[in-house]
């Protein structure tokens, strides 16, 4: 039997390898702690659970689901994005419902690349914008992101010959795996980067809501120009703690928007109603909880720099995200540094060049542990990088 050339050409994604090497080692009796993979640790917030509670439990809520979704939850979305970000959307034409943001990553690659497309993509960066280009048969163009230049792309330095080519750029802030922020001046450029060379861009806003330190995440549909220029991703799993629950919107240009919507109705059959409601009391809801969330990732953070600061690892503070972006030691590479924490000290890392290949020479730990095992995590890293060093 022959798999798909597509397929055969993947490699293999991350988190998967992740979960076998941890599976590995809880058979052989080993504590694993894992700070690999962003999976929120507290649960779906109880408001949020009941409702979807009365939802299921509704008949009218069991049959197909439509791909334009719910209009309450379309509204929900538009309403959402008015209030947080002063953004004023059609909830008709520029909300789309999405089986959580790593899907409509996925496909809005095969709504708009076509073979011999490139696309654009950050590096290090969510291993789908890479996946998915290469699923739809274009070239994926990495554009380095490099802490001398705040982790933002550097657009003056993509070649003519690629912009030309170029029919998809995708980037993300607050940014995974670095924790990097922008401000809204940077979404500014990249729009009228899109609109001058005609490439159509998506923004993974999936870390929007953690944020931290007086920080405020922007949208990119604030900039002039970013409806007209490209959509947004945005998600509930990480702020609302809804990872498993598999939805989100895409938002913005209405022409992505229904290229994605004809491609979607041949591939899926949309949200669970149930889920699309859910969502929007969600979204329209009290906020209290999200900041409750960043409150908890604040201080977690805080526990990984001190730590590492006890051993000499300097790491700015990341104002967004669930993340800590960490310089592995003199000495490690990304690879071998997380396989010694794993070997010796049973802890699961993230090495950054599975991000891409300027995530050599960092690690990613991940926040999304309950403060014990965290500060037990914590303890036998620094162990092991007091004895590397």
């Amino acid at each position: 039997m022959r798999p798909a050339a597509r397929v055969q050409a993947l490699p293999p994604y991350l988190f998967a390898e992740l979960e076998r090497k941890i599976d590995e080692r809880r058979k052989a009796g080993i504590e694993v702690i894992s700070l690999g993979i962003g999976d929120p640790d507290v649960p779906t917030p109880a408001a949020v659970v009941a409702e979807a509670q009365r939802q299921v439990a509704r008949p009218e809520n069991h049959r197909y689901p439509s791909n334009r979704g719910l209009a309450e939850f379309r509204q929900a979305v538009a309403t959402f994005y008015d209030r947080r970000f002063g953004v004023d959307l059609d909830p008709d034409t520029e909300v789309l419902p999405l089986l959580g943001g790593k899907e409509g990553v996925a496909h809005v690659c095969f709504a708009m690349l076509d073979p011999g497309d490139a696309c654009l993509a950050a590096d290090p960066g969510y291993p789908v914008y890479t996946s998915g280009a290469l699923l739809a048969g274009a070239e994926p163009v990495l554009m380095p992101l490099t802490a001398a230049h705040g982790f933002q792309p550097n657009l003056d330095a993509i070649p003519e010959d690629v912009r030309a080519r170029a029919n998809l750029l995708f980037c993300n802030y607050p940014n995974n795996p670095t924790g990097a922020v922008v401000d809204v001046g940077f979404f500014e450029r990249l729009a009228a980067f899109g609109l001058e060379h005609d490439i159509p861009v998506v923004h993974d806003s999936a870390y929007s809501e953690i944020t931290f330190d007086g920080y405020t995440a922007p949208s990119f549909l604030e900039a002039p120009g970013a409806r007209e220029a490209g959509v947004e991703m945005f998600s509930l799993s990480k702020a609302y703690n809804m990872t498993g629950w598999r939805v989100g919107a895409a938002v913005g240009n209405a022409g992505m928007l229904a290229a994605l919507l004809k491609l979607k109705t041949n591939i899926d059959s949309g949200v669970f109603d149930a889920v699309q409601l859910t969502a929007a009391s969600a979204l329209l809801g009290p906020q209290d909880h999200v900041r409750d969330m960043c409150e908890i990732y604040r201080r977690r953070r805080n526990l990984v720099l001190a730590a590492l600061a006890s051993v000499g690892i300097d790491v700015p503070a990341p104002k967004g995200t669930m993340y800590v972006w960490v310089p592995v030691p003199a000495g490690h590479t990304s690879v071998s540094f997380a396989e010694l924490v794993l070997d010796q000290a049973a802890v699961v890392v993230s090495p950054g060049s599975s991000y891409g290949p300027n995530g050599e020479g960092y690690v990613r730990l991940s926040l999304t542990i309950a403060d014990d095992d965290l500060r037990e995590a914590v303890s036998r890293i620094e162990k092991h990088l007091r004895v590397a060093a």
